[in-house]
């Protein structure tokens, strides 16, 4: 527990669940195709929009002392083979990660008010 609790933050595994929830409530689709470290994983999001591949998101940490998402991996444009092999690289070095598939409107937008 920390010394001080505005030093306390959420675990990946209830900011996937927020997520995950939020957006059901919204009518979209959310999905964990990669399970990660429950407290301090970092967390992937495949951002999808009516089935159309949006690109992935990460979430860091700012400057700011809070977190925002950055675009990472392969465009979109490149296909799944891509996606799929950026994925299992970013897997082997990392065994913690979350993978979370979002299918919802301006799904960037969506997850960085829910999670950042």
């Amino acid at each position: 527990m920390p010394a001080d609790p505005s030093d306390a933050r959420l675990t990946s595994a209830m900011l996937v669940g927020v997520l995950m929830r939020r957006c059901a409530a919204a009518g979209g689709f959310a999905t964990v195709l990669v399970k990660g470290d429950a407290v301090s994983g970092v967390i992937l999001l495949q951002a999808l929009e009516n089935g159309r591949e949006q690109g992935l998101f990460e979430r860091v940490p700012d400057y700011a002392g809070g977190y925002r998402l950055t675009r990472c991996g392969p465009d979109p444009e490149k296909g799944a083979e891509a996606m799929a092999q950026y994925l299992a690289r970013r897997r082997g070095s990392d065994p913690d990660l979350w993978v979370i598939e979002l299918d919802i409107a301006d799904a960037e937008r969506f997850a960085a008010e829910t999670i950042c």
